[in-house]
């Protein structure tokens, strides 16, 4: 079973506005556990916040698979599914708890690395935590009819053992693509490679041979785990000039940065 994240994200900030002042705060976004001797355990805190003013929440915590798709979305699964799921190895000082209103809870995240891990071809292992509300607020009507509404929030847990990170992104190609119901577009094919999750920006620019004149879109941030194979698209700027162009494409990602680059001419009629 298959859901797009993006789509539970959108019923997040749907929910979120119609509710008004129930919402919930999950931080921070990404966990990070790095080595750990097999059979040993690890710790950090997530905080979990109730912005309402008057209402209190029930909350609950579970975990899901994910893995990034082709074009960069979040891919859910069910814990235990993938090959490198963690799932099974987090715990957390409370599944289920309330949060008065305006109040933050620290919860205690914990892995525990199983006995038997060795050395394998898993790199990376990564979940999902989600924190559910199981109080529905009835507030809202719309036509006659009552409307329960909750909110749910999740952050990426990642693991790897001890390692030096080794991160490579590697260009495979780029194509212009001219579309004149849609609008003209570049695609970037790229791969994800290394034993780490890689974290880069993308950054395009045009130059037209006839003038002179650069033009530079606002940069895209990717998040990547090795392994990844990825199918980016870039329309081209809507005040862009007719003419013959070089598109340069900049891919950077580490602490480096890191930098690969990648061109294409073609004319934009």
């Amino acid at each position: 079973m298959i859901r797009i994240l993006h789509l539970l994200t959108f019923f997040l900030l749907f929910s979120t506005s119609l509710l008004g002042q129930t919402g919930l705060t999950v931080g921070p976004p990404r966990v990070y556990f790095v080595g750990g001797s097999a059979g040993s355990n690890m710790m950090q805190y997530v905080d979990v916040t109730n912005p309402s003013k008057d209402y209190p929440l029930e909350l609950a915590i579970s975990y899901e698979d994910w893995k990034y798709s082709e074009l960069g979305d979040n891919q859910l699964y069910p814990a235990g599914t993938l090959e490198n799921s963690l799932a099974n190895w987090l715990t957390v000082s409370e599944s289920y708890f309330s949060l008065a209103p305006g109040e933050t809870k620290r919860i205690q995240l914990n892995i525990n690395i199983p006995s038997n891990l060795t050395s394998s071809n898993i790199p990376v292992y990564a979940s999902m935590l989600f924190v559910t509300q199981m109080n529905p607020r009835a507030n809202i009507q719309q036509e006659g009819a009552n409307i329960r509404l909750a909110v749910r929030s999740g952050i990426k847990i990642y693991y790897h053992q001890a390692q030096s990170p080794r991160l490579e992104v590697n260009i495979e190609n780029m194509v212009y693509h001219k579309n004149d119901s849609i609008g003209s577009y570049l695609e970037l094919d790229y791969s994800v490679d290394g034993n780490s999750w890689t974290e880069g920006t993308i950054r395009m620019e045009y130059l037209n041979q006839e003038t002179g004149k650069q033009t530079q879109v606002p940069d895209i941030n990717f998040y990547a785990l090795p392994g990844d194979k990825r199918r980016f698209y870039s329309f081209l700027p809507q005040d862009l000039s007719k003419g013959k162009y070089v598109a340069t494409l900049l891919l950077f990602y580490g602490d480096g940065p890191e930098i690969k680059i990648g061109e294409i001419a073609f004319n934009y009629e």
